[in-house]
């Protein structure tokens, strides 16, 4: 009850414009709305019409002031539980129907527990344990997969991050060569944004038995994507090894981005190196979130990924880690007022020179 407060005042002047309060305002008003929003309405003035120097409101006018304040509360309650993101982590195999039915139970599960986005790593759909399987296994954006998970996106009503998806290339038939595309899908399950992966992963590093050449199978991407909007802010695309160069990021924060995400499937040797760093970093020098979700643990005879899944915050705090054991989630609150506070706090943008003093080496 908010004795004292706006509500009170408002009950108060009905009866003296000699109106009786029906019973479910006064418990609508005495009850239902937490003290957030009651000092909201302390600071909002009541419409109240001056007449022979007395106050009277109209029952027009308190059932306005009332429908104003719940839709606030409302749209508050309903921006609050958007703002949540899950970022999973899971281990795919060749199997494409058993991969779609672990996605969609952390889905599934993230919606229970209140996302209102889902991010799923790098080869969410698949990981083949050779080209032939890899390319074999591919499918245009218009394919079974993406369409049960537009279904999907329907259902829960929940964005989704699908990055990359193995996208069969515009010159398929002729070259038999993919795209790494990470896909954002709205909760109607329409697509509203696809990033290429642009940095490909050709590294031999005998060492540590790593050895992989992407571009023997697929096509770089040719541009950046603009951020795109999305219930957790602006949402800027990366794909794995695109971590590594800072110049992505920075591109993307110059464009607005709040949030950057860099679905992964790291292998165990780099990740133990690199991952968590190379993640801080990026968070720390946009002054952005940054979520990534990754593949764990193993594949296939051939092939492991390192797993921890890692939610990043703009000072380059972890906020969650899944481990490198088992799939799983890591739920996280993105909270844009936190970006705005580290950014006018230490506004390194606005100290960045301009492209030509950093190319004055050349």
């Amino acid at each position: 009850m908010c004795t004292g407060g706006p509500c009170d005042r408002l009950i108060h002047l009905i009866h003296r414009a000699g109106q009786t309060v029906p019973s479910r305002w006064s418990c609508c008003v005495r009850c239902r709305f937490p003290a957030t929003d009651r000092e909201q309405r302390r600071r909002t003035k009541l419409l109240v019409l001056k007449t022979n120097k007395r106050q009277h409101v109209t029952m027009s006018t308190a059932r306005c002031i009332l429908g104003a304040a719940a839709w606030r509360l409302h749209h508050r309650m309903s921006a609050a539980s958007h703002s949540m993101a899950a970022v999973c982590q899971v281990t795919s195999t060749p199997d494409k129907q058993a991969n779609f039915s672990a996605c969609k139970r952390l889905a599934e599960e993230a919606k229970e527990r209140g996302a209102g986005m889902v991010f799923l790593p790098e080869g969410f759909d698949y990981i083949g344990s050779s080209r032939e399987e890899t390319l074999s296994l591919s499918e245009p954006l218009t394919g079974d997969t993406i369409s049960r998970y537009a279904q999907l996106a329907r259902k829960l009503e929940v964005w989704l991050s699908l990055g990359g998806f193995h996208e069969r290339g515009p010159e398929w038939e002729r070259d038999r060569r993919i795209y790494n595309s990470h896909i954002i899908m709205n909760d109607k399950g329409d697509i509203v944004s696809v990033y290429r992966k642009s940095h490909l992963f050709d590294v031999e590093l005998p060492e540590k038995g790593v050895s992989l050449r992407e571009s023997g199978f697929t096509i770089p991407g040719p541009v950046l994507v603009s951020p795109v909007q999305t219930p957790i802010g602006k949402l800027g695309l990366g794909i794995c090894y695109d971590l590594r160069f800072p110049e992505l990021s920075l591109a993307l924060r110059r464009h607005g981005a709040d949030v950057l995400t860099y679905p992964s499937a790291f292998t165990v040797a780099t990740g133990a190196a690199h991952w968590e760093v190379l993640l801080r970093a990026r968070a720390i020098e946009t002054q952005c979130f940054v979520l990534a979700a990754a593949q764990v643990g193993r594949h296939h005879e051939k092939r492991s990924s390192y797993g921890h899944a890692l939610a990043v915050d703009p000072w380059g705090e972890v906020l969650g880690d899944c481990g490198g054991e088992s799939p799983g989630m890591v739920l996280v609150k993105i909270n844009l007022d936190q970006v705005s506070s580290t950014r006018r706090n230490m506004p390194v943008q606005q100290h960045r020179r301009d492209t030509g003093f950093y190319l004055s080496l050349e």
